[in-house]
């Protein structure tokens, strides 16, 4: 779509502008295009007491209920409660590994659609398009999918093993663009687009509501050069909008241990530098071990990518094994092998802090040849890998050497062939006000998922620090990192904003300032 198309000289103001295009944005563009849920007339839950909530009112969709009234009671693997109740209506009691049908039927109501457009830099699914397509997903491919076309007949359809139920990241973003296809949600995506600024935008003297003015930059394709090539140009876009809706997701920025040294070449932030790295042959048995810094998913692929291809690994991390925060003690064993392997290396080659600084450098460094690496040993079950838990990286050398700190204040020094910092990442919300901290949980501190997600209200995702009315955030910058759960933030929003439409002219979404005056 082309966004000059939708420039609002002429006074328009657009109901809704979702900026992010990945999986969050797509849902909540579903339901805004007039796809409704309702408790479907064979619909039964297995939790009796939602069971007859839901039967109370069997005539109503779901978007025009009271939320937290049906969310009262229940339980789940989110703190937010209406992901826990639209994930249970979806995948009723599958924590339990049970395959329910879900009591919700979809019914297409266009009287319903909210005009809408969803911003994104790239195709529709946003940061899944950029993640390493062989390793398998840590969701099961049901928990991955959008209402309304099944995961798993799609890959049937791609290819004839399903394993282990679970999809390879590259399969879930083909999956996701070709969602917004299947339903029909196209002219609905603005892909190539820039987000700089979102502001919010005063009153006309002709008495028109304050509004959320968004700019930016869309990608375009210019003319062909003689070679047959083209020419990108990027074309500034300014729209108007009564309600803005963030949805960026959280992979833009990599964290940072703020630690001398870290941005010399070897120190790396990404996963597909490692990728880069193995393809250009730089990796190998005989290589300086690779040092890993992070105890999630993401650290753990590397462990796995390296130890592959027989490249020892210092495994360094700031938790204890044993910590029930630890993302490998929350993981089903039978479920995810991969990282039941990675639990055990981390517990079973855990680097011995009890000794000596002097004498863990003659044990880190003492080698059968000149190479650092932890050396094979028949008492080794895993050969060339060595953890350190409980253990923070103080520095890294030109030298490739880096400095090391236990919690107790113990130093060891390792020499490395590259370093892998993987401990998260940020948003990146530059187009908004001192980079959207003042909208976060901590006010003044830098937003993340786990750490300081966006303030909202629990039943209508509303930013609550927001300039004005009709701002909401959903997805990872309101803390849920699984596609499973932030489908409730769009079920949260487009409630609201189905509320806020009944309420006034039935045509256009009620400005917020008429409904909260």
């Amino acid at each position: 779509m082309d966004l000059q198309d939708k420039e609002t000289t002429s006074g328009e103001i657009i109901p809704v502008v979702i900026v992010g295009n990945g999986p969050s944005g797509i849902c909540l563009s579903y339901l805004l295009s007039g796809y409704t849920p309702y408790l479907s007339p064979e619909g039964w839950h297995p939790n009796a007491l939602l069971q007859s909530k839901l039967a109370e009112r069997p005539h109503m969709s779901l978007l025009e209920q009271d939320l937290e009234y049906l969310c009262e009671g229940l339980e789940g693997r989110s703190s937010n409660p209406v992901a826990v109740l639209f994930d249970s209506l979806l995948l009723p009691d599958s924590d339990f590994g049970l395959d329910h049908t879900s009591p919700l039927e979809w019914r297409y109501e266009p009287q319903r659609a909210v005009p809408h457009l969803v911003l994104g830099k790239g195709p529709p699914g946003g940061a899944w398009h950029a993640m390493e397509g062989s390793m398998l997903t840590l969701s099961l491919a049901n928990w991955m999918e959008l209402p309304g076309l099944k995961l798993k007949d799609w890959m049937r359809d791609k290819r004839r093993n399903v394993r282990n139920d679970r999809a390879t990241p590259a399969e879930i973003a083909s999956y996701y663009q070709h969602y917004v296809s299947q339903m029909s949600l196209e002219e609905n995506f603005a892909c190539g687009t820039t987000v700089t600024s979102v502001s919010r935008e005063p009153g006309e003297q002709d008495g028109s509501p304050p509004c959320w003015r968004v700019s930016g930059l869309q990608r375009r394709e210019g003319e062909i050069l003689g070679d047959g090539c083209s020419v990108a140009e990027e074309v500034p876009f300014s729209l108007l909008a009564h309600n803005v809706v963030l949805a960026t997701g959280t992979h833009d920025v990599p964290a940072r241990l703020g630690v001398e040294g870290e941005s010399l070449p070897f120190v790396c932030h990404s996963f597909w530098e490692l990728e880069a790295a193995i393809s250009r042959g730089e990796l190998d048995r005989s290589s300086d071990p690779v040092l890993v810094v992070g105890a999630g998913l993401t650290a753990a692929d590397a462990v796995l990518a390296a130890h592959h291809l027989n490249t020892s690994v210092y495994h360094v991390f700031r938790r204890p094994v044993t910590d029930p925060g630890l993302i490998f003690n929350q993981l089903p064993k039978l479920l995810y092998p991969e990282y039941h392997k990675v639990h055990q290396m981390m517990t079973q080659q855990q680097h011995q802090s009890t000794l000596s600084p002097p004498e863990q450098a003659q044990n880190l460094h003492s080698t059968p040849s000149s190479s650092s690496h932890p050396p094979p040993s028949s008492s080794s079950s895993y050969p060339g890998y060595l953890s350190f838990p409980c253990h923070r990286v103080a520095a890294f050398h030109p030298d490739r050497k880096c400095v090391l700190e236990s919690d107790s204040g113990e130093q060891a020094v390792v020499q490395v062939s590259k370093a892998l910092v993987l401990i998260g990442a940020h948003p990146n919300l530059s187009f908004l006000h001192n980079n959207g901290r003042p909208l976060g949980v901590s006010p003044g501190e830098p937003i993340s998922c786990r750490r300081n997600p966006i303030d909202v209200d629990p039943f209508t995702n509303r930013v609550l620090a927001a300039d004005g009315p009709g701002m909401y955030a959903m997805g990872p910058l309101v803390g849920e990192n699984f596609v499973r759960f932030l489908k409730g933030g769009a079920l949260a929003i487009a409630g609201d904003l189905s509320k806020r439409r009944r309420w006034g002219s039935g045509e256009d979404v009620v400005p917020a300032e008429v409904l909260d005056s």
